[in-house]
């Protein structure tokens, strides 16, 4: 039935759920599974000038927490049988948009993201990312809980 699956991954403990959902759907239809992390837009280019070093160490630190977020993924696709599983990074766009074009331009059939990410407030109830996903999307979107 799918053919190629998105996980949408931010390292949150929702992630991982939908990570090991998304590995066993990759596993019992045969499917290819991308992992996608998106690294939020620096949040400070509009205030004041802007600090080199500060915009380094946050693309520093997004591209370190983006790899070991892949990393756990990666471990859950090498359990027998194995899954292709191809890593990507999307930066300077919304987490929403960056998942859903990405699913779009990597030919995926399904996205699957968790129901609570990383985001404060939007916590409380279904993730706001979560609940952009689905509105955004063509595509089937799976939220994992």
């Amino acid at each position: 039935m799918f053919k190629h699956i998105l996980l949408a991954t931010d390292g949150s403990a929702a992630s991982e759920h939908a990570a090991q959902l998304a590995v066993e759907l990759a596993r019992t239809h045969g499917a290819s599974l991308t992992a996608l992390y998106v690294v939020d837009p620096y949040p400070y280019l509009s205030i004041g000038e802007t600090n080199p070093l500060g915009f380094q160490a946050y693309m520093s630190a997004a591209q370190e927490h983006a790899a070991q977020a892949h990393a756990k993924v990666a471990a859950l696709c090498q359990v027998e049988p194995p899954i292709a599983l191809q890593v990507r990074l999307v930066e300077d766009v919304t987490a929403s948009s960056g998942i859903v074009q990405s699913a779009i331009s990597e030919g995926a059939d399904l996205i699957v993201v968790g129901s609570h990410g990383r985001t404060g407030m939007s916590r409380i109830m279904l993730g706001s990312v979560a609940a952009k996903v689905v509105a955004e999307s063509r595509l089937p979107v799976l939220v994992a809980r």
